[in-house]
């Protein structure tokens, strides 16, 4: 099987390469050059509608000026990028697609519980390739193996000790820190200590500048 070059950017943004293929998933507002990460894709995944997983504005120029661009994203983002709505694909747990080589399925149905008084949206997380798994902001876990968890280490809704039985729950062979904004360097190396190889999990936890690569 070839190798997928994963890059890392802001928060839960990541960018996918395989044999001239390229995708990216989750270009949201904290991503200042989000045009520029989405420009050489292929297409757009999304996961859900906050703004950090999508910055509407780089998004929407990209389809206009690239009619090839496509988008994946929840039914319920349709509305978003109804001037594009021939580029825009909804998708939902169970659905199947391809982009280039790469074969990606669709798992998950809603974002977490930030607080009973946020009303729930739909959150879908992609498996790539059957190995690379991003739940977008939700621990649900694929009834699939996952080699690769990209997992999601801060936010209003994560706790700790949840992400890792998640991480017990998937059983991957190891895991790529993101949606990690709010972490300070003390936060990235405490969560580092409980989640990764000598912590709760006993599986190795990456953690990846922004801007850089790993082969996975």
């Amino acid at each position: 099987a070839s190798t997928v070059k994963l890059t890392k950017h802001e928060h839960a943004c990541v960018v996918l390469e395989k044999d001239g293929a390229r995708f990216v998933i989750d270009p949201g507002v904290f991503s200042q050059n989000a045009a520029d990460i989405i420009s050489g894709a292929d297409a757009i995944l999304i996961t859900h509608e906050h703004a950090d997983h999508v910055h509407e504005g780089a998004v929407t120029e990209a389809l206009g000026a690239r009619p090839e661009l496509a988008v994946y994203a929840p039914a319920s983002m349709a509305g978003l990028f109804s001037a594009h709505a021939g580029q825009f694909t909804p998708v939902a747990a169970g659905d199947e697609f391809t982009i280039g080589d790469f074969a990606i399925s669709v798992h998950g149905f809603d974002h977490a519980v930030i607080h009973p008084d946020i009303p729930t949206i739909a959150n879908v997380g992609y498996l790539i390739d059957a190995s690379v798994y991003h739940p977008g902001d939700a621990y649900f876990v694929p009834e699939a193996s996952v080699t690769t968890l990209l997992l999601p280490t801060s936010g209003p809704w994560m706790k700790l000790g949840e992400a890792a039985d998640y991480v017990r729950a998937v059983r991957p062979q190891h895991m790529v820190s993101i949606h990690d904004l709010l972490l300070s360097d003390t936060g990235k190396m405490i969560n580092g200590q409980f989640l990764g190889e000598q912590g709760l999990t006993g599986i190795p936890l990456t953690q990846v500048e922004i801007g850089d690569s790993l082969t996975i």
